[in-house]
């Protein structure tokens, strides 16, 4: 492998949230090590979301990573679509409000949900 995929969750410039993916080089380290470069972060944060868990659409407030430690993650968006991500899948969320924009629930953020019979642990990274 010489490059990770990155998948996004962003904002359109409708303003609705979308997925689209990119590749990272991992151009950086040796052929037993490859690395990718070094990026800065903002902190991070461990959560446990319940089974049966389930959110409302809202937007991501500060892009950050989200990795899946254990359990499974669906995302859904406002054109009915949805990912599910898994124990050790991840996306990088950056769905954040328009600028100026005030949040319209018809319109701007995603919803996410615990799926499964176990409970879901994630580690956010800020970027």
């Amino acid at each position: 492998m010489t490059s990770f995929l990155k998948v996004i969750l962003f904002t359109d410039h409708d303003g609705r949230a979308r997925f689209r993916e990119e590749q990272l080089p991992l151009s950086q380290g040796t052929e037993q090590a490859r690395l990718s470069e070094l990026f800065a972060c903002g902190g991070y944060q461990l959560r446990e979301s319940p089974v049966g868990f389930r959110s409302q659409f809202h937007c991501t407030g500060q892009p950050q990573w989200l990795f899946v430690l254990s359990g499974r993650m669906e995302i859904g968006l406002r054109d009915g679509s949805s990912r599910v991500f898994g124990p050790g899948q991840h996306f990088y969320s950056a769905d954040t409000l328009p600028a100026g924009a005030s949040f319209d629930p018809q319109v701007h953020g995603h919803w996410s949900r615990q799926v499964g019979d176990e409970p879901l642990v994630t580690l956010f990274v800020r970027g």
